[in-house]
């Protein structure tokens, strides 16, 4: 063999077909594990018996570590090991088909042949392929029965993902292009670089077979904490020095720039990004993965399973608790089996890559079997507490005073968090709701139970604990009922109009002194501007309900808001001889709309016009816009476009040309930014002919 090199034809189109990788734009042969793929090759002398197969990945290919497999021709597929099958033999080339085991390790494999006969002769390398998890094969841990799931949660490259707050859920398209250009090899550098690998590299390669080792892995790697993975986080509310977390429209854009850029982590990230590219990294490795939404979701720091927040006695929230309760968190659900728990635990497993509390030392979390967490059971592996608190923790909400440390109870909700938990449907653009795959129906007996069984597995039940309130301070009861009723549109551009509904519960006349305030907030609910206070002296007779109309103006508005469209008003009422009341809602601006057409038809390797129309709702003029667009087999990155500034109640047309290059169901999205309305999103799907 040394003699002469062999040349191999590695088939690539018909072996992409029949192992779901046709999509990635590859000139090396990508498949999947636990499935033969051919390969051909000639310029051996050899007669087929006398010739070995080498197949190794890793620094230290060890067959201990069954990170090397070396194996003969044979007449039938083996399950449990790497095998070789003769499919057929011309004067100078034979066929092979190569078979690699359900449970083996993932990553860039080299590929070479020795001849058995001659003992001084090395083997001859036939060159590098990339292996894959198979969601397709049954013997694999992440095999998925349904066709239509692995589709969406393997192959499709377009995603919805749910934001706003519980009163106003919004969506907006995302391009995971897990299929892009370098994408795989950006990917398979991530888990080179993690501090897993670092350490140990023999022993990471080794532990690649295990969709629950890749995952947590990968949750660490995508945030920049710890290992300078690819994104840094950033809640201030000041995005100086990278790009807004809001602006970014698709995964590609961050993974190339983070391997452009020698690997530095890319600015800024805010969970759904975070969440995102999680979801491009392992939907790309062959892992079934999909974001998650949660509104209402705790952030319980300390671990007892309770969500404190501080007001003062003006009704700021104040930013003092380590605890907080976002507007919404996206995660991830994976799927794959937990050998390691049972199998009434496998299924959809939660990863976090938003660095949030560190788990083992560094910032991941999971995998938490879903199961394990709607069932309470809070001591299985990986970060099940925290995951249970995020969906379920109770929250109270204290009054605070600064000068004495003093803090009240004011009152406390069992039902608030963890509401209308969000995906996109399989195959379509809608919104699925699986809160019920997290918890028993809110308030029932069995959501309780399950709440008390969680508290007594993490031994909350037995401890005093010296921050709780008491039982009193718990069943107190309060004399006024209040909330804050929207009176008109909530869009950006224009006034904010609400009516704060105050009612005396009692039979006797009640007088009570209202602090408001409002604040333009991140979608974590951090404060971040003051945009307005007022404080009124209100008497309320036996059983009467008065409504007072607020206006807050978009000139008080307008320079404080922050890129989330958030403001949180607040209600302090303070009742003579009673306890405080505190009424409060959190409030999501719309953007102004902004449209696309496909002016024609779209067709295969055509150029087609694409028209996009924003009309400036507000009477000033609005300047530094610029256009965003990217969409998966319809362009090639990003393309930017500026825009001059348009004039009060102006209407831009941009128009710009896409030649697709594949057919099929397409999205085009769009990003639209300038000086008063931070990216207005929206997307158009195209159906791409012959």
């Amino acid at each position: 063999i040394a003699a002469t090199q062999p040349s191999i034809n590695w088939h690539l189109k018909e072996n992409a077909r029949g192992h779901h990788t046709s999509k990635f734009s590859s000139k090396e042969l990508i498949v999947r594990r636990g499935q033969a793929f051919i390969v051909t090759f000639s310029g051996t002398e050899q007669p087929e018996q006398n010739l070995t197969f080498i197949a190794e990945t890793g620094p230290k290919p060890s067959k201990l570590a069954k990170t090397q497999a070396t194996f003969g021709i044979s007449s039938t597929v083996s399950k449990e090991s790497w095998s070789a099958v003769l499919q057929s033999t011309s004067s100078n080339s034979m066929s092979i088909s190569i078979s690699s085991p359900p449970n083996a390790v993932i990553g860039r494999y080299k590929l070479s042949v020795r001849s058995t006969s001659s003992d001084s002769s090395s083997p001859a390398s036939l060159g590098t392929f990339v292996l894959l998890f198979n969601p397709w094969s049954s013997g694999d841990d992440v095999f998925m029965p349904n066709k239509a799931e692995c589709d969406e949660y393997v192959l499709e490259e377009f995603g919805i993902i749910f934001a706003g707050n519980k009163n106003r859920i919004n969506g907006f398209g995302w391009n995971f292009g897990q299929f892009q250009e370098d994408i795989v090899n950006i990917c398979l550098s991530m888990l080179d670089r993690s501090l897993n690998y670092r350490q140990d590299p023999a022993t990471d390669v080794s532990h690649r077979n295990d969709p629950k080792y890749l995952g947590r892995v990968l949750s660490a790697m995508v945030n920049a904490n710890d290992d300078q993975g690819v994104l840094l986080g950033n809640w201030s509310g000041n995005y100086d020095g990278g790009k807004s977390p809001s602006s970014w429209t698709g995964s590609g854009e961050i993974l190339q720039n983070w391997k452009k850029s020698g690997f530095k982590p890319v600015r800024y990230g805010q969970c759904w990004v975070f969440a995102a590219v999680l979801t491009t990294v392992l939907r790309c490795l062959g892992i079934p993965t999909r974001t998650i939404t949660n509104f209402s979701s705790a952030h319980d720091a300390d671990g007892n399973l309770r969500v404190d927040e501080f007001y003062d006695a003006s009704g700021n929230h104040l930013d003092r608790a380590a605890d907080s309760i976002w507007n919404f968190h996206v995660w991830n659900e994976s799927w794959f089996s937990r050998s390691d728990l049972g199998p009434s635990y496998s299924g959809w497993q939660v990863l976090d890559a938003t660095p949030q509390e560190e788990s083992g030392g560094i910032y991941q979390c999971g995998p938490a079997s879903r199961n394990a967490i709607k069932e309470g059971d809070v001591d299985l592996d990986y970060d099940c507490p925290f995951v249970f608190a995020e969906v379920n923790a109770d929250c109270m909400y204290w009054n605070y005073d600064p000068a004495t440390g003093k803090k009240t109870l004011m009152f406390s909700k069992s039902t608030v968090i963890g509401q209308f938990i969000s995906t996109k449907a399989v195959g379509r653009d809608d919104r699925v709701d699986v809160t019920n795959d997290y918890k028993y129906e809110e308030g029932s007996k069995k959501e309780r139970d399950i709440f008390k069984k969680a508290r007594k597995k993490l031994g909350l039940e037995d401890k005093f604990d010296p921050t709780a309130p008491t039982p009193q301070e718990i069943d107190q009861k309060p004399d006024i009922s209040g909330k804050f009723k929207v009176a008109g549109p909530l869009e950006v551009g224009k006034d904010l109009n609400l009516i704060l509904v105050l009612a005396n519960l009692q039979s006797d006349a009640k007088t009570v002194h209202v602090n408001m305030t409002a604040w333009s907030t991140v979608y974590t609910r951090r404060p971040v501007h003051e945009i307005w206070k007022d404080s009124i002296p209100v008497t309320l007779s036996p059983k009467e309900e008065k409504q007072f109309p607020i206006k807050i103006s978009y000139t008080e508005y307008q320079q404080q808001l922050t890129t989330d469209n958030t403001i949180q008003v607040t209600a302090l009422c303070h009742v003579e001889g009673g306890i405080q009341v505190l009424v409060q809602r959190d409030i999501t601006l719309d953007n102004p709309a902004i449209d696309i057409q496909v002016l024609g038809e779209a067709k295969v390797n055509k150029e087609v016009d694409v028209e996009v129309i924003f009309t400036n709702p507000i009477d000033m003029e609005v300047r530094d816009c610029v256009l965003q667009v990217e969409g998966n087999d319809l362009l090639r990155g990003v393309l930017e476009i500026a825009i001059p500034p348009l004039k009060a109640s102006e209407k831009s047309n941009t128009k710009f040309k896409v030649i697709p290059f594949e057919t099929g169901p397409k999205h085009l999205l769009v990003n639209f930014s300038c000086d008063k309305f931070a990216d207005i999103k929206t997307f158009k799907m195209v159906n791409v002919i012959d």
